[in-house]
């Protein structure tokens, strides 16, 4: 072995010894409260990369989409085709508000969205929900902030893990949160006139 490798190994065996360590006082286990935002493309991409971990793992979960209509996706539909009895998957919202053009109606299927969610977080065998794109319903004010933090701080049971995606997360949400993540837009293929794509969007 040279001294470079030398001085490697003993580098990373340090740094081994000092994670280690640190690792050895993370026993806690809770239901976390995981926000996705960010104008960055991948964030429901992400939460539906954890649903299909809990799936992977036979652990029930749920979805409930809050402004997506009922085009297919590929997430979509390989849960309805495939993981019914492990996943219920609600398709609520009816398109983005400026194609509906009707905001009486956005709010009432953003409210009636927001009931079903609480109905699955309220059931404890649901180990993960995710509310899809319920960011930016609180955003257009289609449901209150208020009545969604305090139902999480005070309803959600312990080990329920809640994830909640969309673009500009309220601060209060944000407040409530024990995971946070916002997806940086750098480049996007959209600005160069690419439209969304199978595989890659949906």
């Amino acid at each position: 072995m040279s001294a470079d490798s030398d001085r490697h190994a003993t580098k990373m065996a340090k740094k081994k010894a000092a994670r280690d360590k640190i690792m050895a006082t993370k026993t806690d286990e809770k239901g976390l409260i995981i926000v996705h935002t960010g104008k960055g493309k991948g964030k429901s991409s992400a939460a539906f990369g954890m649903i299909f971990r809990c799936i992977a793992h036979d652990m029930k979960c749920a979805v409930v989409q809050f402004i997506k209509g009922g085009m297919s996706t590929g997430e979509r539909d390989l849960i309805l085709s495939r993981f019914t009895d492990i996943c219920e998957f609600h398709t609520m919202g009816e398109g983005f508000t400026w194609e509906t053009q009707d905001r009486d109606r956005d709010v009432e299927m953003a409210q009636a969205a927001w009931e079903k969610a609480k109905d699955l977080i309220r059931d404890p065998s649901n180990k993960m929900v995710l509310l899809d794109e319920i960011n930016i319903a609180l955003r257009y004010d289609y449901i209150d902030i208020n009545d969604v933090v305090s139902f999480l701080v005070d309803e959600k049971p312990p080990m329920t893990h809640v994830v909640l995606t969309g673009r500009n997360a309220k601060d209060d949400l944000i407040e409530i949160a024990d995971l946070v993540t916002e997806m940086e837009l750098i480049k996007h293929p959209f600005r160069s006139g690419v439209k969304a794509q199978i595989g890659v969007e949906y």
